[in-house]
């Protein structure tokens, strides 16, 4: 896990052609096309590429696991290398690099930040061409401050599933299940949404729901704890807004780091015609998203150090 968040702050994300994350959104993206849409076949087939496509990932990220030990052990067989073990090299150095791709913490941070600049500089027909990496919502009316509170909900709220969420799922259930995780987090992704996708998209989006229940609360109660050392946070207004408004998104796991990044800064996030969350205290600035972006920070590295417990206790009890 260490090794696989130096190579995603060193070097981001690799090129789309070999990114199983791209992989895994071509064979949602089959699932689609091939798939009705009517009320009970869609649902039906719903319930299939839920549990289907997370299935083939971990498995092929289970072979890949099995095929690494594999040749690590006839490496070490022929070279002879003593205490020195090549397959656990092999292993840690291709297993970081297949786990980066299921997380990611630079590239949250990269466009939070060119979103800032932008607004710094005025220039809001950039800020609304940068959006859509960001948020679903239409960005072609939003004012600089409903820019600035949808990158700071992003930011918190993509905590969550960027990584959070992935590394807690490779702590417990290894590459598998951190492949697993994506494929999930795919899949609501391309197809949980109401309208064309009502029905087939209605059980891998209720999937990705249960999934983050605890990740998402983490993320929640560690920005709290961000609040307690962060410059111009408060860890007492994170609390209290979490607990009070996180059930105001319509998503069960949304409105909780949300609510808690929204009382530590002591401003109010909306999302116009669907939610509001915090206290206007004071207005928002483009500030906030770089206080945003220290909190994710914090929360990567305590998540990290979480995760790491986490799989040191299974690897103790296995």
């Amino acid at each position: 896990m260490a090794v696989a968040l130096l190579l995603d702050l060193a070097f981001g994300e690799p090129h789309y052609r070999l990114h199983p994350t791209v992989w895994i959104g071509h064979t949602v993206g089959l699932v689609d096309r091939l798939s009705p849409r009517s009320r009970v076949v869609g649902t039906i087939a719903g319930v299939v590429a839920a549990l289907a496509v997370p299935a083939l990932w971990a498995a092929a990220a289970y072979l890949v696991v099995v095929g690494l030990r594999n040749i690590g052990g006839l490496a070490d067989y022929w070279a002879g290398f003593g205490l020195w073990q090549v397959q656990d090299a092999v292993y840690i150095i291709v297993g970081a690099a297949l786990l980066k791709t299921t997380f990611s913490v630079k590239m949250l941070r990269q466009v939070a930040e060119q979103v800032r600049d932008a607004l710094a500089s005025g220039d809001m027909a950039q800020v609304r061409g940068m959006m859509g990496s960001l948020v679903s919502r239409d960005p072609s009316q939003l004012t600089a401050g409903q820019a600035t509170a949808a990158t700071v909900e992003s930011v918190s709220e993509n905590m969550s599933d960027s990584f959070i969420g992935p590394w807690l799922a490779f702590a417990l259930f290894g590459l598998p299940g951190a492949f697993a995780y994506r494929a999930i987090n795919t899949l609501d992704s391309m197809i949980g949404y109401h309208g064309v996708y009502e029905y087939l998209g209605k059980v891998p989006a209720r999937l990705d729901d249960l999934v983050n229940l605890v990740p998402s609360r983490i993320t929640g109660l560690l920005l709290v704890i961000g609040g307690l050392v962060l410059p111009g946070q408060t860890a007492g207004g994170a609390w209290r807004i979490m607990v009070r408004d996180h059930g105001r998104t319509e998503s069960p796991n949304a409105g909780w780091s949300m609510s808690s990044m929204a009382g530590s800064l002591g401003v109010e996030l909306e999302k116009v015609g669907h939610y509001r969350l915090g206290d206007p205290d004071r207005p928002l600035e483009p500030a906030d998203i770089t206080r945003a972006v220290q909190s994710m920070h914090l929360v990567a590295v305590l998540g990290l150090l979480l995760a790491m417990a986490l799989a040191a206790v299974r690897v103790l009890v296995l």
